[in-house]
C-alpha cells in the first residue's frame, strides 16, 4: 500500500523559549473549572502524528511509551522522536502537565501514548496509520486522536477505526483545513470525514468560524484552532494554527469527560454514550451545521443549564 497521507497543512504562527500561562484556548473550552473534578487521570490517549519531544519540561510523567512505525531512524521502532514538531504541539495541548511555567493541557493528568506514523516531513503510507490504530486497540487505549489526513477514503483505513469503535475506544480527528470560508461548498477529507470518528473544525479566539476549516455533514463539533500556544521542539513552545490544533482540545476533553462520568455511573460508559456525553457539552455559534457540527465544545454547559433549571425552579416554588 504505496499510498500516502500527510499533515493536514498548517501554520506556524511563532516560536517562543519560555511562557508561563494557561493557553487561551484551554481556558476557552472552560477546562480548568473541570480540574477540580477531574484532570484525566488514568485515562490514556494515543497520538498517531509525528512522534513527540519526550524530554520537553511540560511532558514528563504524561508519555507512557510510544512506538514509531515510520522510516525514520532507520525504522527502529523504540525510537519515536519527532523531527518535525506536529506531533509535540498535539501532545502539549492534550496534557502538557501543570508545574507553574510554560503551558498546561487540558488534561494535565492524562497518559499519553504515542504512536509515530507520521516521517520528519510529516508524510506517511496509510499501512503505518493502520498499524498505529491497531496497536493502539491492542494496548487498549481509550482515546485515538488523529490530526492529519487525506483525500482518498481507503478502506483498510476505514475497517482499522470500525474496529477501534467496536473496542469502545473514542476517535478523534481534525475535519481538515482545505475550506473555504463557505457551507456551501464540501471539503472532504479522511479519516476525518469517516462517520463513526468525532470530527473537529475549528474556530479562532473570538469563536469565529476559521476561514480554513473544512465543511461537510460530518463535522461533529468545533473547537480552538488558531494561534493555539504548547509545546514544541527543543523544550519551546509554538503558536500553531489548523484542525490539528482544534483536534487535540476535543481528545483532551474527552479524557476529563470519561474519567468524570466513569465515577459519575459507576462504570465504563460506551463509545455512543461518551460521545452523548460530549456533545452535551457543547454550545452552537450560529453558523451552519456543516462548519460548525453540534457547536463549540464548553465543558461548563451542563453545570450552567443546572444552574438555570434551579433557578426557575426556585422561582416557581417562591410564586406558588
Amino acid at each position: 500500500m504505496e499510498r500516502k497521507v500527510r499533515l493536514i497543512p498548517y501554520q506556524v504562527d511563532a516560536v517562543v523559549e519560555t511562557v508561563a500561562e494557561v493557553p487561551k484556548g484551554i481556558e476557552l473550552i472552560q477546562a480548568p473549572k473541570l480540574w477540580e473534578k477531574s484532570k484525566g487521570k488514568d485515562i490514556t490517549v494515543a497520538i498517531l502524528d509525528t512522534g513527540c519531544d519526550v524530554d520537553h519540561p511540560d511532558l514528563q510523567g504524561r508519555i507512557i511509551g510510544g512506538r514509531n512505525f515510520t522510516e525514520d531512524d532507520n525504522g527502529n521502532s523504540d525510537i519515536f522522536k519527532d523531527y518535525n514538531g506536529h506531533g509535540t504541539h498535539v501532545a502539549g495541548t492534550i496534557a502538557a502537565v501543570e508545574n507553574g511555567v510554560g503551558v498546561v493541557g487540558v488534561a494535565p493528568e492524562a497518559n499519553l501514548l504515542i504512536l509515530k506514523v507520521l516521517d520528519h516531513r510529516g508524510s506517511g503510507q496509510y499501512e503505518w496509520i493502520i498499524n498505529g490504530i491497531n496497536y493502539a486497540v491492542e494496548q487498549k487505549v481509550d482515546i485515538i486522536s488523529m490530526s492529519l489526513g487525506g483525500p482518498e477514503d481507503v478502506p483498510e483505513l476505514h475497517q482499522a477505526i470500525q474496529n477501534a469503535i467496536a473496542k469502545h475506544i473514542l476517535v478523534v480527528c481534525a475535519a481538515g483545513n482545505e475550506g473555504d470560508g463557505r457551507d456551501t461548498t464540501d471539503e472532504l477529507g479522511y479519516p476525518g470525514c469517516y462517520n463513526e470518528v468525532i470530527s473537529v473544525g475549528s474556530v479562532d479566539l473570538n469563536r469565529r468560524s476559521s476561514d480554513f476549516t473544512n465543511s461537510n455533514k460530518e463535522v461533529d463539533l468545533v473547537a480552538p484552532g488558531e494561534e493555539i500556544l504548547s509545546t514544541y521542539l527543543g523544550g519551546k513552545y509554538a503558536k500553531l494554527s489548523g484542525t490539528s490544533m482544534a483536534t487535540p482540545h476535543i481528545s483532551g476533553a474527552l479524557a476529563l469527560i470519561k474519567e468524570i462520568s466513569n465515577k459519575s455511573f459507576e462504570r465504563n460508559l460506551t463509545e455512543p454514550e461518551l460521545y452523548a456525553q460530549l456533545i452535551k457539552r457543547t454550545v452552537p455559534l450560529g453558523n451552519s451545521p456543516k462548519l460548525e457540527g453540534n457547536g463549540l465544545l464548553y465543558l461548563t454547559a451542563v453545570d450552567h443549564l443546572k444552574e438555570v433549571f434551579s433557578e426557575k425552579l426556585t422561582t416557581q416554588v417562591l410564586s406558588s
